[in-house]
């Protein structure tokens, strides 16, 4: 039987007439110069480390041929330049870490902090997180995600692009293993709330509002946050039998 073929990624789905298919997206690329730094990590690490956006769309692709073998998988949403990534990872060899970050100087400065590390179960990819979620991840295949600080979209006629939504709760949910974990942090009170009332109404997660997680480093983004006068708010919610 052949595989099933994957529906196209966004920004490679077009209308009829061939025109590029406009799409709400919980992101927007920016700016993609490298500093000097950057660029010697891109070279030096990329080409093992870095999963090209066109290798998901191959016939028979498999994250496992790009980690080099089968562990638990976690799952990081955002990671920006990798404070957080390279620290979590490191402490979990035996865990298997896919990075998405749609951000290219992100992705290069956090190649060189895992590599500082010593965190080779990382492996970056930039391909939309709902799109990969959804089509290249099983369900009940992931031990963790990790969600901190996406962007809070904080104008109201822009809270449609948040990522922390009832559909990808759901999806989140279906790809967790019992018991997994959903770990979120936000510096945005009211994404906080909304992220509590879409993840409190789906029936396979329980958890809700924890004291910030210890074994999280603070981030430049929490740091900003901070220095904004916003308060932080960390949320874990678990995988339920059934």
């Amino acid at each position: 039987m052949s595989e099933p073929v994957r529906p196209a990624r966004p920004h490679h789905k077009l209308t009829e007439d061939g025109r590029r298919m406009r799409e709400v997206l919980s992101y927007s690329r920016r700016g993609s110069r490298l500093t000097p730094g950057q660029r010697r990590a891109w070279e030096e690490y990329a080409e093992r480390w870095v999963i090209p956006d066109e290798a998901v769309d191959a016939p028979g692709f498999e994250l496992t041929d790009w980690f080099g073998r089968r562990a638990p998988l976690i799952v990081e949403i955002g990671g920006g330049v990798g404070e957080a990534t390279a620290a979590l990872a490191a402490a979990r060899p035996a865990y298997d870490v896919l990075a998405l970050e749609v951000w290219r100087p992100g992705v290069a400065e956090s190649l060189g902090r895992v590599a500082q590390a010593g965190a080779t179960n990382v492996r970056f990819c930039s391909v939309d997180a709902v799109w990969t979620m959804q089509h290249l991840l099983a369900p009940e295949s992931l031990h963790e995600v990790w969600t901190f600080f996406p962007d809070p979209w904080h104008k109201a006629r822009h809270h449609k692009r948040r990522l922390v939504d009832a559909d990808f709760a759901a999806v989140v949910a279906a790809r967790l293993v019992v018991g997994g974990a959903w770990r979120l942090a936000t510096d945005w009170d009211d994404y906080a709330a909304q992220m509590v009332e879409v993840l409190d109404a789906e029936p396979r997660l329980v958890g809700g509002v924890v004291e910030r997680w210890s074994q999280r480093p603070v981030t430049k983004f929490e740091r900003k946050g901070l220095a904004a006068g916003r308060s932080i708010t960390d949320l874990a919610y678990l995988r339920r039998p059934g």
